[in-house]
């Protein structure tokens, strides 16, 4: 395919004014927060375009370049039992700015009254202090330290302020970035002023992500070329489900009207309860199948959802240990319960187990854990899946068997243990840094994990899933 994706192929898209920054140029932000403001622009509701700036010190991709900012969201699933096949070129991108090689054009940007909007996702890790960074670097090295240099700038030329959007995934995102700031702020000795300023005239909203974004098609590449008539390097996959819920005052729903162009977006003053039904019912499923499952052989989400032992574990799961433990209406919880199976069943995306295996321990933590801790203490007994979902993940650990991703710290913390096979549990149980609180306390917990460990190991997991499904009495 010769013909390259380009305004030249597609003279007569609009150019919006930039209302929008954007710190990511990846995968998941260019299938979410940009096809968001794609479909505004498509119903001239918004009318404003994305500038994004590079967050890693890596080579310039010259895709961009090359098609003048364009590129094809390519929407493939199941959504509400109707199989959804759409590509769409998203225009609304103007450029990207380069930090690390052109610091000034970056902080240029306050300069611009259009821009209200600032959006981002540089990875969990990514909203960090870094006690290295200083105002005159150029740039600072954390994605919070270029931001708090942007706002110095801005309030330096006495202009309005901005509504920060962040999507990365950890808790009370927003929050966690302005506090931050304000650290940056304190330190870089910026003064009462600007730290006045940035608390009354920026918004920091926390929000929640949600939308399964594999990335560009390998392989299928030819074939959607071939079908769309264009080269794109840059096409993105996705699924058609999408969710954001942001956390704000009620103007930003109308200065973004996502509701309006027909977007899955949820503004609302709590958005506890939403992030609880998220990372309880699609993120720990994913968790819980991870290790179990790779033990056994499957390699992804959909082989899982498709097997007929493991697709039972993970329906008694929802249904029988996270559900009941969730403060909000069953119905609602079995509706998007439903959703989530669908979304694991698509055949179009490939989910890798391994992936979502990396750092299992604080995804464990996060995702499963509360919950388990929650059942216990409610029925005074041990919820079964879960607690054999962590015993798979404390054998997978072992790293005989499959392939560890995680922190070092974490890492060193099992080989550590493993030493001494007998006392692994307990050991490991004991670390507070990994689980935040020292797990022996739990009743029952280190003698059911060894058990499951035992004959995880002696029997496979599949076995093991067998007996344990056959303990439970499914739904149906």
């Amino acid at each position: 395919m010769s013909t390259i994706l380009s305004r030249t192929l597609y003279p007569n898209l609009p150019s919006y004014p930039e209302r929008v920054i954007q710190f990511g140029d990846g995968n998941f932000l260019r299938a979410f927060t940009v096809w968001q403001v794609q479909q505004m622009n498509n119903q001239n509701l918004f009318e404003g375009s994305v500038v994004m700036v590079k967050t890693l010190a890596s080579p310039r991709n010259e895709h961009f370049d090359n098609q003048d900012h364009l590129y094809t969201v390519l929407l493939n699933g199941i959504m509400d039992e109707q199989t959804v096949r759409k590509p769409e070129i998203m225009s609304c991108i103007s450029r990207i700015v380069d930090p690390y090689s052109e610091y000034e054009r970056f902080l240029a940007l306050a300069e611009q009254n259009s821009l209200e909007f600032i959006t981002s996702n540089t990875t969990e890790a990514g909203i960090a202090y870094d006690p290295k960074d200083r105002l005159d670097d150029g740039p600072q090295s954390s994605f919070p330290g270029k931001l708090t240099a942007l706002l110095y700038r801005r309030f330096q030329l006495g202009k309005k302020g901005f509504t920060i959007i962040p999507c990365e995934l950890i808790d009370r995102n927003g929050e966690q970035l302005r506090d931050i700031v304000l650290r940056y702020a304190a330190d870089w000795n910026l003064g009462t002023d600007f730290i006045r300023w940035t608390q009354q005239e920026n918004t920091f909203c926390c929000s929640l992500v949600d939308r399964i974004v594999p990335g560009f098609p390998h392989d299928t590449v030819a074939e959607w070329e071939q079908e769309l008539g264009y080269s794109d390097r840059l096409m993105v996959t996705a699924e058609p489900y999408l969710l954001w819920v942001i956390e704000g005052p009620e103007e930003v729903a109308e200065r973004l009207p996502l509701r309006q162009a027909g977007v899955n977006a949820v503004f609302t003053q709590d958005m506890t309860l939403y992030r609880e039904r998220k990372v309880h019912l699609l993120n720990a499923p994913h968790t819980a199948m991870a290790a179990l499952g790779l033990l056994a052989g499957i390699s992804t989400v959909e082989e899982t959802m498709t097997d007929p032992d493991f697709s039972v574990y993970v329906k008694q799961l929802l249904e029988d240990e996270l559900i009941p433990m969730l403060d909000l209406p069953k119905p609602e919880l079995e509706e998007y319960a439903r959703t989530v199976r669908e979304r694991f069943l698509n055949p179009f995306i490939r989910h890798e187990l391994a992936s979502i295996s990396l750092n299992s321990v604080s995804k464990f933590k996060a995702r499963l854990l509360p919950i388990l801790l929650r059942y216990q203490q409610e029925r005074g007994e041990l919820p079964k899946l879960i607690t054999l979902a962590l015993a798979a993940l404390l054998l997978a650990y072992r790293g005989d068997r499959l392939e560890r991703k995680d922190n070092p710290e974490v890492l060193a913390l099992f080989d550590e243990a493993w030493q001494q096979p007998e006392n692994l549990v307990p050991s490991i149980l004991q670390k507070s840094e990994l689980w935040g609180e020292d797990l022996t306390n739990i009743p029952g917990l280190t003698a059911r994990l060894k058990e499951d460990i035992q004959q995880l190991d002696a029997l496979g997991a599949r076995a093991v899933i067998q007996k344990t499904g056959g303990e439970i009495p499914c739904n149906d």
